[in-house]
Parts: C-alpha cells; structure tokens; sequence
C-alpha cells in the first residue's frame, strides 16, 4: 500500500460526496421555484443512501468484478473477500470502492435536475434504483471494469461516458417522457434562490478536483495536470458562457456565468488525464459556446423542458469533451497536446474508438431508460397531478415547506 497515494484518495473520495451533497443539491434547489426546493435536496439526499445501500449489495459487483466485457459478476456482492489487507493497486479496495462509490451516487443525482418539480418521489426512487443497475453499473464496466469500450481503448479520464453522456441522455428521454412542467414556456420560471446556487455552484467547482485529480488514484504528475485543466476549462466555460450571454441579451447572468462553469468541468471530465493547459483552454472555449448554444435551442426551439438543462450541459459537454480528447491527447498538437496516445494510434483511429464509445453509451442509455420509465408509469405513474403539480412538490410529497410563508 502506498501510504500517499492512500491519503490523497481518502480526500478526493470525501470531496466527490461533497460535490452531491450540499454542493449538486443547492445548486438544483436555488434554481427551482420556492414550493419544490425540498423536494431537490430530497431527491438528492436520498439517492445517495439508496445508491449507496445498493452499491454495497450488488452494484459494485456488476461494475468492477471479473464478468464478461458486458458486465460484472455477482462474485463481490455484499463486497466480499473485502479486508483491511485488500489492495486495488497500490490503495486499499475499500477505498477504491468508496471513490467509486461517489461517481454512483452523483450520476443519478445528476438526472434529477431534468424532471425537477414533477416527478412522484416513489417512481424517482424507483427509476433511480433500476438505472444504477441496468445502465450505471454495465456502463462502468464497459469503461473502466475490464468491458469491451475498455478493450477497445476508449479514453475516458473520470466520466465523460460512464457520468456525463448517460446522464444527459436519461435526462433527454425522461423530460421528454414526463413532459412539460404547466405553464412552460409561456409561464416565466426564474431561480428563486441565486445566492443557493451560486453557493453550491463553488462546492461543486472544488469538489470537481477530487472528481477529476483523483481519477489518477494516486498523488502524482497526472493528478496534479488534471487539477490544473479542471481548474482552466471550469474558468473558460464561465467566462465564455457569460460573454456570449451579455452579447445576446445585454446583460450578464449570474445563473449564465455559473452554468457555463458546470459546462466547462463535465467537458473535461473525460479528458482532465490526457490533455495540457493550453488544449483545456480550447476545451473550455468550446463547451461555454457549445453547451450554450444547445441549451438556447432545447428549450427555445424544440420546447423541451429539462428543467435544469442537464442534457445540453452534462450530456452536449460529455460528448463534446470524450470527442475532443482523442485530439487534443495526440502528442503532434504541440503546446496544445497531452501526454500522447497510445503508440502506434493515430489522431483518426482514436477519435473513431470515443466516437463508439460515445454513441454505444448514448443508444444504450436511451433506449433503457425509457423502458424503464414506461415500465414505472403503467405500475405506478412518474408524474404527480396537476393539483400537487400546482401547490408544489414539497408539501404535497413531504408534508413539509422550505420556506415559513
């Protein structure tokens, strides 16, 4: 075991858990309306007990035991065979369990912000249950237990796949699912609490360092570059989120400035071990204009309600950076390039290996995800009434307000 290795992962682990909760949750809460805020931190909160109940039991198994190039085995159920003694690597699987464990819980959590203010919390509890076994935890394996897209060489630092792209195609097909909350988008929907968001907006900013540094699952060079492009690419995003934001609509956003950072972290992701500062510069500049433009057209021209934009941030940037790491990773960029692809690949061979990564991940997200919806609504239905719709998800599913009115 090494000792410093040990102790870095330790802290990443601890920072990806607060990324959800508080920093995930605030930042969903402060941008729904005051009579579904906890609702959000509910959603979120309970997602990672379930998940990690459920992690404990089998899904860890499925994702990283030996398997087939599909999925995992249930020979780690209930982890076992797992002591103190027990390495992964150089850390102890317990740890590696546990870090792992954090990529799990958010990637749900992550989905919540599409069908956010009308979604039953039975059928969210449910669905989530079902999409950690059947996508979550196949997909993980595909990726990084020792799966097929793993085989084939898809680079994929921290999650661009297994996080971002299936997150933002369940977020596609369960807003257009469930539909449209009442009144979009004629009815106006502002944050009722930017100074919520914005707060959790910074928690997820630091707690992206652990999420991306600590991929390297070791405190040496690879980590250190991660942090650095996470850091870059997250200021970039703002940066030219806001700007484009200003031109268009002749003011700045606070919302704008914070989303274009969420947008500049998922682009990454994939590609935080791969590539230089100067390639993250490029990255981030692509998906503040990339995610911005989608998320304009998703709601404006295709009326699509994913309320808090989870598709064309998490799912466009998820794309976008597992695409542009088979580039900006090759060696013969320059001050722009990584540390080099594998030798012997070409700039071409790789991008064809993330773009089948990146369509399989998609495809199959999609298509199980909405079985797995169709499935809940006919046993027990997704969507809340129109009158709970209208008083808000918190007393009518909690008996319980945020707010003393």
């Amino acid at each position: 075991m090494n000792s410093a290795n040990t102790a870095w992962i330790l802290t990443a682990t601890a920072l990806v858990l607060f990324m959800t909760i508080p920093g995930l949750s605030l930042f969903y809460a402060g941008i729904v309306r005051s009579k579904n805020v906890l609702s959000v931190l509910m959603q979120c909160f309970a997602i990672t007990c379930m998940v990690s109940i459920l992690w404990l039991i089998y899904a860890y198994s499925l994702a990283f035991s030996e398997g087939n190039a599909l999925v995992g085995d249930l020979s780690k159920m209930f982890m076992a065979d797992m002591s103190e003694d027990s390495l992964t690597g150089d850390i102890p699987e317990s740890l590696f369990a546990m870090f792992q464990l954090t990529f799990a819980i958010i990637t749900p959590a992550l989905i919540v912000g599409a069908f956010a203010e009308r979604m039953k919390f039975s059928a969210m509890l449910i669905f989530s249950a079902l999409w950690l076994t059947f996508v979550y935890a196949p997909i993980t394996h595909w990726v990084w237990g020792g799966g097929w897209l793993q085989q084939m060489g898809l680079l994929d630092f921290a999650g661009g796949t297994v996080v971002h792209v299936t997150a933002g195609a369940a977020a596609l097909v369960a807003a257009m699912f469930i539909g449209k909350r009442r009144g979009f988008p004629q009815t106006p929907m502002p944050p009722h609490n930017l100074t919520m968001t914005v707060t959790g907006a910074g928690m997820l900013w630091v707690g992206w360092f652990g999420f991306n540094a600590g991929s390297a699952l070791a405190a040496n060079g690879d980590a250190a570059m991660a942090m650095l492009v996470t850091h870059i690419s997250a200021a970039t995003g703002a940066m030219t989120w806001m700007f484009l934001e200003w031109i268009k609509y002749g003011k700045p956003s606070v919302l704008g400035i914070v989303t274009g950072m969420v947008a500049g972290l998922g682009t990454i992701t994939p590609a935080s071990g791969f590539v230089g500062p100067a390639g993250a510069l490029i990255i981030g500049f692509s998906a503040g204009i990339l995610c911005f433009g989608a998320t304009n057209y998703l709601k404006r021209v295709l009326k699509i309600d994913d309320s808090l934009d989870v598709f064309p941030v998490h799912g466009v940037g998820g794309i976008l950076g597992t695409l542009l790491v088979g580039i900006f990773a090759s060696s013969q960029l320059g001050i722009f390039s990584g540390q080099g692809l594998a030798e012997g690949v070409t700039i071409s061979q790789q991008l064809w290996v993330q773009f089948i990564g990146v369509s399989s991940t998609f495809i199959y997200t999609a298509i199980v995800t909405l079985i797995l919806l169709k499935v809940i609504d006919m046993v027990i239905g997704v969507r809340v009434n129109e009158d709970e719709e209208i008083e808000g998800l918190d007393v009518t599913q909690h008996e319980e307000r945020g707010y003393i009115i």
